[in-house]
């Protein structure tokens, strides 16, 4: 897909939060990854609206008004445009997302450069239960009704699926199977603000890690996890002191190095989510759906 998409606009009712705040101190507050001067440029040009209306920088809001904000179209990065289907029945899908494709729109790039578009395409009901990393290959899983989409997401973090990654990491593991029980939490961030990574006061995460192989200065290893936090495995590995090999992000320890720019969404690191097992929505038969590594991840 090349040329640029159709833009997009943004609406959002305001609750009690906005009241009696100027308009661009709101949106500083609550859109922290975008820029001020972005913001200002939008005002400035009359894109973004009270209930229809331009608003200017210190427009006090009000709860119940509408404000909405467009974007016109841009040109979105190339990525790889394509996917394969692992499974398909009335209710689920699941396909092999490549490597570098986002799985939804964000960041302020991608819009419809997307899995999630590249799948409505084919399957307009479909809705994504779980999101992979754009650098982040492998299995994902769609419901294809509304009933499918709640019964499947009561599941996660129930103890009833499985989700086994492959990655390879920096250095040699102490131990061929060990767990990482590091909690998960927002710290400082030189652009966006702040990003997940360790921290002592986040959510509760739980990783098992088992070593397939050992190569120089590198190990293949096999990844379960019982929670599913936002770069859960990149953070667990970088926490136990084996950040994967080529992430920009995670460094020892598991959170950015200081005054480091490099986004979640940067690429790198080789990590695949190869297989997932659940009950079945519809008669909680045991589902298994597994997608092949690519060559670097694979046994020797």
């Amino acid at each position: 897909m090349r040329g640029k998409n159709r833009g997009y606009a943004f609406r959002r009712s305001l609750g009690p939060e906005a009241a009696g705040v100027p308009l661009l101190e709101y949106l500083g507050r609550h859109y922290p990854g975008t820029a001020q001067d972005k913001w200002l440029d939008r005002i400035g040009a009359g894109r973004v609206l009270l209930d229809g209306v331009p608003a200017s920088i210190d427009t006090l809001l009000a709860p119940g008004r509408e404000l909405t904000w467009s974007r016109p179209p841009w040109e979105e990065p190339e990525v790889p445009l394509d996917y394969a289907i692992l499974h398909l029945d009335p209710h689920l899908l699941a396909v092999a997302k490549p490597a570098g494709l986002p799985t939804m729109p964000g960041g302020g790039l991608f819009m419809e450069h997307t899995l999630l578009a590249l799948v409505r395409r084919q399957f307009p009901r479909a809705n994504p239960l779980h999101r992979l990393g754009r650098g982040t290959s492998g299995v994902v899983l769609f419901a294809l009704t509304t009933e499918a989409f709640a019964r499947v997401s009561a599941l996660w973090g129930g103890g009833r699926t499985r989700k086994l990654y492959r990655t390879l990491v920096s250095g040699q593991p102490a131990e061929d199977l060990f767990d990482i029980d590091v909690p998960i939490g927002p710290v400082p961030h030189a652009l966006l603000g702040s990003v997940h990574a360790a921290h002592p006061a986040g959510k509760r995460a739980h990783s098992r890690v088992r070593v397939l192989e050992r190569r120089a200065g590198a190990a293949l290893v096999e990844v379960e996890i019982t929670t599913g936090r936002p770069h859960q495995i990149r953070i667990h590995l970088a926490a136990a002191g084996h950040p994967l090999v080529g992430d920009p992000l995670y460094a020892p320890g598991g959170v950015p190095p200081e005054g480091c720019r490099a986004l979640p969404g940067d690429l790198g690191y080789h990590l695949h989510h190869l297989t997932l097992a659940f009950p079945h929505p519809a008669d909680a038969r045991r589902v298994e759906i597994t997608c092949a590594p690519p060559p670097l991840l694979r046994l020797s």
